[in-house]
């Protein structure tokens, strides 16, 4: 399936439009994750823990989204958009938002 985050897809024009399609996830930040990310971030060198986790849940979501397309019978998902958002009191949890149309393309 192509999934693309721009509106049309060269060579492949779009037959139907089959609707919004989309997935999200949230992940807790745990203990182990924010020791780790504070040594880093103290030594000024990269969170990989933090990165690996950001990278799982925004493939979690998209396999979501594209699960929901499938269902749906598309053929590809158009003009996909992503959002990470902060929540809980302390920050302590990240959520990841994808969303984009589902075609059917001709």
């Amino acid at each position: 399936m192509i999934i693309t985050t721009t509106s049309t897809i060269e060579g492949q024009p779009v037959h139907d439009y089959l609707g919004l399609v989309g997935g999200e996830v949230i992940v807790g930040a745990n203990v182990i994750k924010d020791v780790l990310a504070s040594v880093s971030d103290f030594f000024g060198g990269r969170s990989g823990s933090y990165e690996r986790a950001i990278q799982d849940a925004r493939a979690h979501a998209m396999r979501e989204m594209q699960d929901s397309a499938l269902k749906l019978g598309a053929d590809a998902i158009v003009a996909v958009t992503f959002d990470y958002e902060v929540l809980g009191k302390s920050g302590s949890m990240l959520m990841v938002c994808v969303c984009g149309t589902a075609v059917k393309l001709g």
